[in-house]
């Protein structure tokens, strides 16, 4: 493949009016007619440094786990910050087909599946893509073979592989952020992918059928934490396809108790945010005036102030 010129992603400016109000407390005595979408920044919250590794991760699916991972990588990297994805989920490899990864021609291509069997390194598997600033590590149905060989180590291959990779650059990663985009399931490769994180991001879909499973998801990161990751932390908790009603209320409430520790950022639902990855775009390209575009803009400078990036 002849390498694509790679675009530009733009900074965002929108208007006062259109950004989230950030509080330390929810005001559970604020009327229904008077509530608005706020990101909550609890004193417990730490914000994370570069260099970091997040997972972002949800055992049920369509909770907006790829799309929180392309629109965060895009902010950090509109923002100056070296980012890498990597592509943890192979049912469908929505992330591969969104980001679409450059291979080199004459080259054998690499993927995520090729790490954990030892066919190459983590920085072998790792390819540019048509965005600036953002890499991909990218994966497809083959990754499952991980699941049913069970290679020796794979439950800590990711996370060498990143200890080496920065060992090997003189102890710091070459990437400011690197993001992992988690199966819907709790299968090995997201087992491995919670053991190389430094922090958890959870997109939860605001509906009843992702509150029931709130439970679930809880006990698989506390597992990991006492287990096989314990620096594993909880830095956000995303609210997609939030729209004003007394169960986001609630929703919200609710993981603000089970995860104190965690930035609660409400992402609003938009339909032309929806078609972004029909367009093979980040929605801050296909659609930067669309409310999605400014709140995930907002929850990269939360989670993580772009200072300190990788020269």
């Amino acid at each position: 493949m002849t390498e694509s010129p790679r675009t530009a992603l733009p900074s965002l400016n929108s208007p006062p009016g259109d950004r989230l109000e950030i509080v330390s407390a929810w005001d559970a005595d604020t009327p229904y007619q008077a509530w608005r979408p706020q990101i909550l920044v609890p004193p417990a919250f730490r914000q994370a440094e570069a260099p970091r590794v997040f997972v972002v991760v949800n055992q049920k699916g369509g909770a907006g786990k790829t799309t929180s991972a392309v629109e965060l990588a895009a902010a950090w990297a509109a923002a100056g910050l070296r980012v890498r994805v990597i592509d943890a989920d192979h049912q469908e490899a929505a992330l591969s087909v969104w980001l679409l990864p450059q291979y080199p021609d004459g080259s054998p291509r690499h993927s995520l599946r090729s790490l954990f069997f030892d066919e190459c390194s983590l920085a072998e598997a790792t390819y540019p893509t048509l965005f600036a600033g953002v890499d991909v590590v990218p994966s497809g149905v083959d990754l499952s073979r991980v699941e049913y060989e069970r290679p020796i180590g794979a439950e800590q291959a990711l996370a060498a592989a990143i200890a080496q990779e920065a060992k090997e650059a003189g102890g710091r990663s070459p990437y400011d952020v690197t993001l992992i985009d988690g199966a819907p399931s709790l299968g090995l490769v997201t087992v491995a992918a919670l053991t190389a994180a430094d922090e958890a991001l959870v997109p939860i879909k605001v509906g009843g059928l992702d509150m029931k499973g709130m439970a679930s998801l809880h006990r698989t990161i506390r597992s990991v934490q006492k287990k096989t990751n314990p620096k594993l932390r909880v830095g956000a908790v995303l609210l997609t396809a939030w729209d004003k009603s007394g169960f986001a209320r609630q929703l919200a409430a609710k993981v603000s108790t089970d995860y104190p520790e965690a930035a609660v950022i409400p992402v609003r639902r938009s339909i032309r945010a929806a078609e972004a990855p029909l367009a093979e775009q980040p929605i801050r390209l296909y659609a930067p005036e669309a409310a999605p575009a400014g709140d995930y803009d907002q929850a990269a400078a939360v989670i993580l102030p772009t200072t300190g990036a990788a020269a």
